[in-house]
């Protein structure tokens, strides 16, 4: 797929792992817990984006 902004594409949304990727030990940086972070990364960036095109379909 080729995006409309070959300079500036789209931040990619992060892959949610799996809930079988926990290991339910309660690690301090659990894969779950870097999911989330790495998604409201990705929301920051998307907006940054957004902003930057606004006219933009929803990547």
């Amino acid at each position: 797929m080729q995006t409309p902004f070959p300079d500036d594409p789209p931040p990619i949304r992060p892959v949610e792992p799996d809930p079988a990727d926990c290991c339910g030990e309660g690690c301090a940086h659990c894969v779950l817990d870097r999911y989330d972070e790495a998604l409201e990364r990705y929301r920051a960036a998307l907006a940054a984006w957004r902003l930057r095109h606004p006219d933009a379909p929803l990547p």
